[in-house]
């Protein structure tokens, strides 16, 4: 396969179906196509393996759910990618893009990742229970279609650097998100079973609650009692308690925290308990570990701010108490880093609050908040800061929000103005471009309705605590959503400094033919990493993490002076101390 006499080398490969069989058409840098060829399914992954290795090119297709999978798993690893299905999500609602019209009304575009379950309202949770998408088109012309549009919409943009950026990182995302699954997080059942025994009980061989937990049931039920008492229902459980006089409004630990009486230990305990073994009981450990690794299903921009969801065996949920069974193959070890206090400083580089920016450097930051005198003690300064960017106008944060305008201006400006704009009904957008979703056609009526000249009390109420609520929505939008364009960029910098490493003399199986032999990432949680790597490479890897953090912040901020320091530990096991 060559391109034509005297043409540059493609920049771009498009993959699509035509008449349900893959072909690739070779586009030049401008996107305009070149010539097209037929490697036929049997053939596609070996065609893609020479390419990847004889060029550089940015892969084009529907999305990566419905391509990548299958390369992976005949050993292919692609340098990079262009995901048209997030890449449309972004462009059909940023702001940066002009006359986006034409993307919006290529409605097809607007499904879920290919073969994944999601949501059919904007994804704000775990996509667990959803039914599976069918994706986006697949047909080649409609992918060089959809394809032209963006590139034209990028190109028309006022600040197109910062969109494509945006573009890269996401696509970036989307490799990264099969390759995790590819490879699985290094899971020993084992340790698994004997966390669970130890705090539940040994699993009963018959069915019914582990002895611990029916322990804490039984003592529950005592206090109350009532031995037939629901403790799994909260309506039944609330009129349980009502009736021995604890007058909560709801079972969460919080609330009951707050009260003495006799029933709220065990209660707490047991619901404890009973979330662990729902969530990642032995049900979970059959369901989702294979072979010694778990495999979630991740979903890159699940959530409107751009963070990534979970659509299957719930990745962003593992419990701090069963991080001791990620755990190394052995010859290797693990690199676990996250990044201290990320929107708070994501939130002075964005705002270029110099005086923010001076308290983290090369510290806790919210050490730094009290020793600038805003705060007497760092659990306020936490407590402040948190508010400032969650929105919280009442109780300690109401009080103490208020002393970090004096001293941080520039950055409480930024998350005022934000609310703010939402508040009104307008719409904010990240660092990069990525922008809040428009408010409902609801939430328009009431604000209407409420300025009426007939308009009620209780419209008015109504109207005011929607508006606040939406305000609150887009304060935390533009923190939480640059944090996560950040968090992609170091995902995608690490991505590519592993691929260069050199090999080692261990090979882990298990990790897929891709990655048996290599350092690879195996777990992301918004802003925390794990890479799984033969232990003689263990410093590089380090090195590789701590290198990646520094380089997403200059990529996004440039020279502005914030540092995002590392919590980095080289162990075997995951757990946290």
């Amino acid at each position: 396969m060559s391109s034509s006499a005297g043409a540059e080398p493609p920049s771009w490969i498009a993959l699509g179906l035509v008449a349900g069989e893959p072909v690739a058409a070779l586009l030049d840098a401008a996107g305009a196509e070149l010539e097209r060829t037929s490697p036929g399914p049997a053939d596609l992954a070996r065609w893609v393996a020479e390419v990847e290795a004889s060029r550089t090119v940015r892969w084009v297709w529907s999305d990566a759910p419905a391509w990548y999978p299958d390369l992976v798993a005949a050993g292919v690893r692609l340098a990079r990618c262009h995901d048209l299905r997030l890449c449309h999500a972004i462009l059909r609602d940023s702001a940066l893009v002009e006359h986006a019209d034409e993307l919006r009304a290529a409605a097809a575009w607007d499904a879920g990742p290919s073969g994944v379950a999601v949501d059919a309202a904007p994804a704000l949770f775990d996509l667990d229970d959803a039914a599976a998408s069918s994706g986006p088109p697949t047909a080649l012309d409609d992918v060089l279609a959809e394809f032209a549009r963006q590139q034209a919409a990028v190109a028309r943009s006022p600040d197109a650097r910062r969109l494509r950026l945006l573009l890269a990182a996401e696509s970036a995302g989307a490799l990264i998100a099969v390759e995790l699954r590819a490879a699985g997080l290094p899971w020993d059942p084992a340790v698994h079973d004997r966390i669970l025994a130890e705090i539940l009980g040994e699993r009963p061989a018959g069915g019914g609650l582990p002895v611990r937990m029916q322990d804490a049931a039984d003592r529950v039920r005592r206090e109350l009692g009532d031995p037939a008492a629901s403790l799994d229902s909260q309506p039944k459980l609330l009129r349980s308690l009502h009736r021995v006089g604890l007058l909560v409004e709801s079972t969460s630990r919080w609330e009951l925290a707050e009260h003495t009486h006799p029933v709220v230990a065990p209660l707490i305990e047991y619901k404890r308990m009973a979330r662990l073994l729902s969530a990642n009981g032995w049900t979970w450990l059959e369901e989702w570990v294979r072979d010694g690794r778990f495999r979630p299903v991740y979903v890159p921009g699940g959530v409107v701010t751009g963070r990534w969801a979970a659509a299957g065996g719930g990745a962003l949920q593992v419990p701090r108490q069963l991080r001791a069974a990620v755990r190394a193959d052995p010859g290797w070890t693990l690199v676990v880093a996250d990044v201290a206090q990320l929107e708070p400083r994501v939130l002075a580089a964005m705002s270029r609050d110099e005086q923010l920016a001076a308290a983290a450097r090369g510290r806790d930051l919210y050490t730094g908040i009290v020793d600038s005198g805003a705060v007497a003690t760092r659990s306020e300064a936490k407590i402040a800061l948190l508010g400032a960017m969650y929105g919280a106008t009442t109780g300690e944060s109401g009080r103490l929000v208020p002393r970090l305008r004096r001293i941080y201006p520039r950055a409480m400006a930024l998350v005022d103005d934000a609310a703010r704009i939402g508040e009104q009904g307008g719409v904010v957008t990240t660092w990069l471009g990525r922008s809040s979703p428009s408010p409902s056609s609801g939430w328009r009526a009431t604000q209407l309705q409420a300025s009426q000249v007939e308009a009620s009390g209780a419209d008015e109420t109504r109207a005011r605590r929607w508006a606040r609520d939406r305000g609150r929505f887009t304060r935390n939008f533009v923190v939480q959503g640059t944090a996560a364009e950040w968090a992609l960029a170091w995902l995608a910098d690490l991505r590519g400094r592993l691929a260069v490493l050199p090999g080692a003399g261990v090979s882990a199986p298990r990790s897929g033919p891709v990655f048996e032999g290599m350092p690879h990432l195996a777990f992301f949680l918004h802003d925390e990493i794990i890479v799984h790597t033969p232990a003689e490479l263990a410093d590089e890897v380090a090195d590789a993490v701590r290198g990646a953090a520094a380089s997403a912040g200059r990529v996004l901020f440039g020279d502005f002076p914030i540092d995002f320091p590392l919590d980095l530990k080289i162990a075997q096991s995951a757990e946290k101390g």
